[in-house]
């Protein structure tokens, strides 16, 4: 417990020091546009990818469950479209960047810390935790929303491919279940928990690789570490966003 506690500590202390104004914004800018790509542009394809097949599969799911005759097949639609807005594109996307996104950005990180590369930014007066985790933070949380509505969208593609492939109902059934009931709100809600995942993910990471040691195998301890905490936090951070937002 008390291992713990200094850990929490440990990684406000570090945020804190994060997020003081940049020494140049020029250099935080270039820096920001560097890692928007290498952590969000280079995370489309697997997400787009996973996106596609997993509203096939809801779409599949919903079809075959719906036994009763009474229940309209546009619901299919409708409980297709909930299930990635609600869950899916924000929960299910932000564990699978835990993972690849996390991992990253900790090796890296932890790589510079075991060769002695932020122990000689520290020696030239640079703020090493604002330069190097900063942008990462900053490009993840922003870009990152973008990438849930764009696995929203392709999610509902899936779906619409598997329809045309098998005919398990009518398109126009599909489309009627997706506009049904449709509620702006939940929108909102599915960016706010993705923007904070986002968050979770590159602060918790950046923590772990930061103050990463033991040479290349501390550097493998702390991406476990990064993405077994980044993923419990992420679990956490949903049912606390889910309890305030839909209460």
């Amino acid at each position: 417990m008390k291992k713990s506690l200094e850990l929490i500590g440990q990684y406000f202390i570090l945020m804190k020091v994060v997020f003081s104004t940049p020494d140049k914004k020029r250099i935080f800018w270039k820096q920001f546009f560097i890692d928007a790509e290498k952590l969000v542009l280079n995370s489309i394809p697997i997400v787009a990818v996973i996106s596609v097949f997993i509203g096939a599969v809801l779409v599949i799911q919903t079809a075959y469950n719906i036994e009763s005759p009474l229940i309209p097949k546009m619901y299919v639609g409708y409980m297709t479209r909930e299930s990635l807005i609600l869950e899916f594109c924000s929960t299910m996307i932000a564990l699978i960047l835990a993972g690849k996104v996390g991992s990253n950005i900790s090796s890296e990180i932890g790589s510079m810390r075991i060769s002695e590369q932020i122990d000689a930014m520290e020696m030239m007066g640079i703020n090493s935790a604002n330069y190097l985790i900063l942008p990462k933070i900053a490009a993840a949380t922003i870009l990152n929303p973008l990438l849930m509505l764009m696995s929203f969208v392709l999610g509902l593609f899936g779906g619409a491919m598997i329809i045309n492939f098998t005919g398990i109902i009518t398109m126009s059934q599909y489309t009627e279940g997706l506009q049904y009931a449709f509620r702006f709100y939940y929108f909102v809600y599915s960016m706010v928990k993705m923007a904070t995942f986002s968050f979770l993910i590159t602060s918790i990471s950046s923590f772990y690789g930061y103050y990463a040691a033991d040479g290349s195998l501390g550097v493998g301890r702390s991406s476990t570490k990064a993405i077994v905490v980044s993923s419990v936090s992420i679990l956490v951070a949903n049912l606390v966003i889910t309890q305030l937002m839909l209460n």
